[in-house]
């Protein structure tokens, strides 16, 4: 007689013992784990800032596109080129990375001012930017004997103090456009109707953001008092304002307009003096050469020195700059600070990298004419 079959189970889950069924349970939780750690190691790694930035070489950008004279001279047939430095955050894994690679960290608390924060600085180099711009203009102008007045275009905001007044309604980048219904055309105008207030006074503050205007009242506050001033506390706003003004040549044909897109800071200036001069003027400096370089103009025509100048070499090189400007070394008076060596730095950095460009150190916009006026054509060379 053949053997009875049991039916097949249509749905009872096949049987497990207990401790299997709590290894499987335990193994859910150690991989929820690994993840979750998982994840903690990817955040602290990759998306947990550090207080430092890392400076980087950035690009030579060619200035001729951004500088406009209405009735300029022709053609160059060299470039003036300006030098960046790529300034990034810092996570834990750029940050070893930045060391290995000996590239330059620069603690935050270095370059952000007390209490600044990133958006505040960024606006100040906006500003100083725009400040770099008008000496250029008007070192350019003088030296090509072409008569100009500055006009005011009022008050910026560079920064908003925390827990004072104006945090409740003004940002970075506004400007202040009136106090109490009075027109505030310089940051002296801005101080001189504030003084003599009292703390707990009510000031009716009138501000430009973009292309928006409002009115806001704003109660005075005792400002803090930074360290080592000696004077007691004084009601205010809490911003820190700046004058902003424009170059404005009297001969409307000859009148200049910089756009520099997102590029801040004020070690452009000599640059951008060099390349208006040779707008207004009838001669091309270039020669047929590509001229980096970099340092601070004032409207005397005077070059100061900048930070980064390793990076900047490095940038001009990529492009193939024949010629790299760096401002000369300064040395400060015993006790006023430490040397800065932008053009033993600058040539240190050339032969480090085998670079052909020629390191040509100076002290004012008159030196950098003078060089470039002693060169021939670049088709009978440098060398």
């Amino acid at each position: 007689m053949p053997k009875r079959k049991e039916p097949p189970d249509q749905g009872r889950p096949p049987y497990r013992p207990a401790a299997l069924r709590a290894m499987g349970g335990k193994s859910v939780t150690r991989t929820l784990a690994s993840v979750l750690i998982g994840l903690v190691l990817v955040y602290l790694l990759v998306f947990l800032p550090l207080p430092y930035f890392i400076y980087k070489p950035g690009t030579a950008e060619e200035i001729r596109p951004m500088v406009h004279v209405k009735s300029g001279a022709g053609d160059e047939a060299g470039t003036f080129m300006l030098t960046t430095v790529r300034v990034t955050d810092t996570n834990v894994v750029n940050y070893f990375y930045a060391l290995l690679a000996h590239q330059q960290l620069v603690p935050k608390k270095a370059v952000f001012r007390n209490g600044e924060s990133e958006d505040e600085y960024t606006r100040r180099q906006d500003y100083i930017m725009l400040d770099s711009q008008s000496n250029a203009m008007q070192a350019a102008y003088k030296k090509a004997g072409i008569p100009y007045h500055l006009q005011n275009e009022g008050v910026m905001v560079l920064q908003v103090l925390d827990n004072m007044p104006a945090a409740q309604a003004l940002q970075p980048g506004d400007y202040l456009l009136q106090l109490d219904g009075k027109p505030m055309a310089t940051k002296d105008d801005v101080l001189g109707e504030l003084k003599g207030k009292k703390e707990g006074d009510t000031v009716r503050v009138t501000y430009k953001r973009g292309n928006r205007t409002a009115t806001v009242p704003l109660t005075l506050a005792l400002l803090p008092v930074q360290p080592g001033e000696a004077q007691k506390a004084q009601p205010g706003l809490g911003i820190v304002p700046a004058d902003v003004h424009s170059v404005k040549a009297d001969d409307p044909d000859k009148q200049v307009s910089i756009q520099a897109g997102e590029i801040g800071g004020p070690s452009a200036g000599l640059m951008f003096s060099l390349e208006i001069y040779n707008q207004l003027t009838p001669d091309d400096l270039t020669k047929g050469y590509r001229i980096a370089g970099t340092g601070t103009i004032d409207p005397d025509g005077n070059v100061g020195v900048i930070g980064g100048i390793q990076h900047k070499i490095v940038a001009a090189d990529r492009e193939k700059a024949d010629i790299f400007f760096a401002p000369k070394d300064y040395y400060p008076a015993p006790g006023e600070g430490s040397p800065v060596l932008n053009t033993t730095d600058a040539r240190a950095e050339a032969r480090k990298i085998h670079s052909a460009m020629k390191i040509v150190s100076v002290g004012t916009m008159d030196d950098a004419i003078r060089y470039l006026r002693s060169l021939p054509p670049k088709s009978a060379g440098i060398k």
